[in-house]
C-alpha cells in the first residue's frame, strides 16, 4: 500500500476548510424558506464568485477534476473552464442547501427515485446488517433521513466533524435527530470495530466513506485507475468489511434532471484478505469500486465534491489532527 509524500503544496484534505461560506448558507436557508429556490440563486452567484476567486486551491482542484472528466466523457456539456468550475461550486452549494432543507422537513422526500432498494429490504428482511460504502457524490444526507422513512433501516455514518462542526452544530438547530447517526471516528481502533460489529449484528448499517483518505499522519491507501490516471483510495473500508464480516453496499445520491436519486448496489457478499495476498486483495476491491464511482460521476460530474487535488497524495500535518 502507498503512503503520502511530504509536500506543502498539496495539504490533506481535511486541512481544507470547505465549509467557509456556513453564515451566508444560513441567511440563504432562511431565504428559501421565505421566496424559494430562485431568489436564493440570484443572491448565490454573487457569494460563489468571492469564493471562486478567494480560494485558489479549491478552484485549481476543480479544474483538475473536470479537465479529467471531460477528457475520459463523450455527450457531456460542458468543459475545464472557469463557468464550468463556478457551476461545481454552485452544485455544492446546492447541495448543502439541499441538507439544510432536508432537516428541516421541506424537502420533498416522496419524489426521490430509489434504484435498489429492495436489497436492502431484503437484508432488513433477514435481520442481517451491513456495511455502506458511500461517497462525496451528491447528498448523503437524503439517504440518512430516508433511513427514518424506511423500517428496520437503521444506519450509523462514520465522520470526521474537524471543520465540519459549525454546520452540523446548524442541522442539529433545524433538527435534533440530524446528529443520532453520526460516529466521529479518527481512526479504527479495536474498540470501534466492536461497537460496529455489535451494530451490524442487531441488523444495523454501516456507512463509510470511500473517497477520502483517513485522517491520520500516514494513512493506507491502494492506486486505482480513476478517469484515466492512478488516484489514492482508502483501502479501510474494506479493512472494517473483513473485521465485520457482513454484505457490502455501495450507495450513490445524485440529482438529475430535477430528481434526486439513490443507488443501492451490492459490492461484496463478504470480503476476506487472505494474509498470503493481502494487499492484492485490497488493490483490486479499490479499483473495483473507482471503476463504479467514475461510473457515477460520469452520470453526475458537477456533484462530486472533493476540492483538493485528489490524484496526488496529500499531507498530513499532525498539528492539526482532530481533537
Amino acid at each position: 500500500m502507498s503512503r503520502p509524500v511530504a509536500t506543502r503544496r498539496n495539504p490533506h484534505w481535511a486541512q481544507i476548510d470547505e465549509f467557509s461560506f456556513i453564515a451566508g448558507m444560513r441567511l440563504l436557508f432562511w431565504l428559501c424558506r421565505v421566496g424559494g429556490r430562485w431568489p436564493v440563486r440570484l443572491i448565490l452567484y454573487p457569494i460563489l464568485l468571492w469564493y471562486f476567486f478567494s480560494k485558489p486551491a479549491a478552484r485549481l482542484a476543480s479544474r483538475d477534476y473536470l479537465q479529467r472528466v471531460a477528457e475520459r466523457s463523450t455527450g457531456l456539456n460542458f468543459d475545464a473552464g472557469k463557468l464550468s468550475v463556478l457551476r461545481h461550486f454552485a452544485a455544492f452549494a446546492e447541495s448543502i442547501l439541499d441538507k439544510m432543507l432536508l432537516w428541516s422537513g421541506l424537502f420533498e422526500t416522496d419524489s426521490v427515485q430509489h434504484h435498489g432498494q429492495s436489497l436492502i429490504a431484503a437484508e432488513i428482511g433477514r435481520k442481517r446488517g451491513a456495511l455502506l460504502i458511500c461517497c462525496h457524490l451528491g447528498n448523503l444526507d437524503l439517504c440518512r433521513v430516508l433511513s427514518q422513512q424506511l423500517a428496520g433501516f437503521k444506519m450509523t455514518v462514520l465522520i470526521h466533524t474537524k471543520h465540519a462542526q459549525r454546520f452540523n452544530r446548524l442541522l442539529a438547530q433545524l433538527n435534533a435527530d440530524s446528529q443520532l447517526n453520526l460516529m466521529q471516528v479518527t481512526e479504527l481502533t479495536a474498540a470501534t470495530a466492536v461497537l460496529l460489529s455489535e451494530k451490524v449484528a442487531r441488523g444495523e448499517f454501516v456507512a463509510i466513506a470511500g473517497d477520502r483518505i483517513p485522517v491520520t499522519a500516514k494513512p493506507r491507501v491502494a492506486m486505482a485507475q480513476f478517469f484515466g490516471a492512478p488516484a489514492p483510495f482508502p483501502v479501510g473500508p474494506y479493512i472494517l468489511a473483513s473485521l465485520l464480516q457482513c454484505p457490502v453496499y455501495l450507495v450513490f445520491t445524485l440529482r438529475r434532471e430535477g430528481a434526486s436519486e439513490i443507488h443501492f448496489e451490492l459490492f461484496r457478499e463478504s470480503i476476506h484478505l487472505p494474509r498470503a495476498e493481502r494487499e492484492r486483495a485490497l488493490a483490486e476491491l479499490v479499483a473495483d469500486y473507482a471503476m463504479r464511482l467514475e461510473h457515477y460521476c460520469r452520470r453526475a460530474p458537477l456533484q462530486w465534491f472533493n476540492f483538493y487535488q485528489f490524484w496526488r497524495l496529500p499531507t498530513t500535518d499532525s498539528t492539526h489532527a482532530p481533537r
